[in-house]
């Protein structure tokens, strides 16, 4: 047993090392996130349950249900439990930006991650304030990116698309 659990800790770091260095992040809470509220937008008036939600993500539906729980704290979602329920979009689609949704789902966090330098080694005690510098900087390049396209778009390009692969 103990085996095991040591050959599949080895086969799990493999690949996480493997993903990593393809350049794929571990973190996919912001794609989820995206995918969540297009869909919203898309299947609009009509609410949509966790599970269809998680189903079409091909994620784990507590995931799901964890982003919508932030987006209704951020006033971008209603849920409504039971048969008949499910969550829908409380804001025009047209106003959520994709940087509003990185806000939401990363919260003040670093961009390029942080760390603490050891205090008696030059480098190191001088490092991180650079590296915030830097971090700041991407954050603010990114969310301007992020900025200039809205749910709403996305969904229209979404349906384009599958309107384009259903021609072909």
């Amino acid at each position: 047993m103990r085996r095991q659990k040591q050959a599949q800790s080895v086969s799990d770091t493999d690949t996480n090392r493997a993903r990593l260095s393809s350049g794929l992040s571990t973190n996919t809470q912001f794609a989820l996130g995206v995918h969540v509220l297009t869909l919203m937008a898309f299947s609009a008036p009509e609410p949509m349950c966790s599970d269809a939600m998680a189903a079409s993500a091909n994620a784990n539906p507590v995931h799901v249900r964890r982003l919508l729980g932030r987006f209704r704290a951020a006033g971008l979602v209603a849920s409504k439990c039971g048969v008949g329920g499910g969550s829908h979009l409380l804001r025009d689609p047209a106003t959520i930006t994709l940087a509003d949704v990185w806000r939401i789902v990363h919260g003040g966090n670093h961009v390029l991650g942080s760390y603490e330098g050891h205090p008696d080694c030059a480098v190191g005690r001088n490092i991180q304030p650079l590296l915030i510098d830097l971090d700041r900087r991407a954050r603010r390049a990114l969310e301007d990116e992020l900025a200039t396209t809205t749910i709403s778009q996305l969904a229209s390009q979404a349906v384009a698309r599958a309107d384009l692969h259903a021609l072909a």
